[in-house]
């Protein structure tokens, strides 16, 4: 079985972004690891969407494209959003009160633990502080 990785919203932001300053590091890692399977979330996937609204209708012709050629993507896995997962993450939120989570990284985190994944697609520090591995520090 290829390894899996879990893709944050910075993963898929620093593709669709040219000028994003870790787009050249993003597709180089991408295009060492094409037998990497990746997981994201409809949240992560909502997320990037709306951090694309405000970006002219070319980039959202784009963003669109790219959610529907992740969900087609045999190598990727794409959760669907529950209520129970919406309820897991909720839980997290709530249990680190401390922290400045956003409840989108409650629910990767939860769905990473379910799926035994370590390895997150991100720069985002929180993640580090759950015990998971950013591959983007």
């Amino acid at each position: 079985m290829p390894p899996t990785v879990f893709a944050d919203t910075f993963y898929w932001i620093a593709i669709a972004r040219p000028r994003d300053p870790w787009h050249a590091t993003v597709l180089s890692w991408t295009a060492s690891h094409r037998q990497t399977r990746i997981v994201t979330t409809d949240e992560v996937l909502v997320e990037y969407l709306n951090g694309l609204s405000k970006a002219g209708r070319t980039a959202r012709q784009h963003a669109t494209a790219t959610v529907h050629r992740i969900r087609n993507n045999p190598k990727a896995i794409v959760l669907p959003q529950t209520r129970a997962d919406f309820d897991a993450a909720l839980a997290l939120y709530e249990s680190r009160l401390d922290k400045d989570y956003s409840l989108t990284d409650c629910r990767s985190m939860e769905a990473m633990r379910s799926l035994g994944v370590s390895e997150v697609l991100s720069n985002d520090h929180h993640f580090n502080q759950e015990g998971f591995k950013v591959l983007f520090p």
